[in-house]
């Protein structure tokens, strides 16, 4: 099976290096030196990492016959993708590869549907399950915690428990029109329990 771990960006310096924003959770095992990764689109690859280091919170490649900026810079938007054994599982059994994850049903605790995963975006700050809904519209649901409660391989479901907006937009308005009552009552309450103590 074949995974995609991560995109070439930028050039970076005159040697040949590369910034690349990286699409796994393991990529001392999918980008490390020796590593040979097929590419898309393909006429790029297949590249052999020669080596990597970490520069200013970004991982920073280099290729095997690769060796200056002109070189690097066509190497742009490149994916890498990785050979993957479908069995192989992460050695955190709180971990998952997208592929595990991929096409799963995603339910509320109460058995609602809320639809499918149909895609997993890996940002900077959380990943992301884009989900897309039986009407054929998406949700994006945080792949955190505190939202998705759990993940059930076997019956090929997550279950979810999510704030309130996340997926009915409409709840979120009835939610913040609450919140600013409960404050307007506090904030009257307030001045009142000072002259009560006056």
């Amino acid at each position: 099976m074949q995974l995609v771990v991560a995109r070439i960006g930028r050039a970076h310096g005159i040697k040949g290096e590369v910034t690349v924003e990286v699409r796994t959770d393991e990529p001392e095992l999918r980008l490390g030196p020796g590593a040979v990764l097929v590419t898309e689109p393909a006429h790029v690859g297949p590249l052999t990492i020669e080596t990597g280091r970490v520069h200013s919170g970004r991982l920073l490649l280099r290729f095997e016959g690769v060796r200056d900026r002109t070189a690097a810079e066509a190497l742009r938007n490149t994916l890498l993708i990785s050979e993957v054994d479908p069995e192989e599982l992460p050695e955190d059994p709180d971990e998952f590869y997208d592929h595990q994850l991929m096409d799963l049903d995603v339910v509320l605790t109460d058995g609602t549907e809320i639809g499918r995963i149909t895609e997993i975006s890996h940002l900077p700050s959380q990943d992301l399950f884009i989900v897309e809904r039986p009407d054929g519209s998406e949700v994006m649901i945080p792949f955190v915690e505190e939202i998705v409660t759990e993940i059930d391989l076997e019956e090929q479901r997550i279950v979810i428990t999510p704030p309130p907006g996340l997926i009915d937009e409409s709840e979120a308005v009835v939610a913040s029109a609450r919140d600013a009552e409960e404050d307007d009552a506090e904030g009257d309450a307030a001045p009142g329990g000072q002259k009560g103590d006056a």
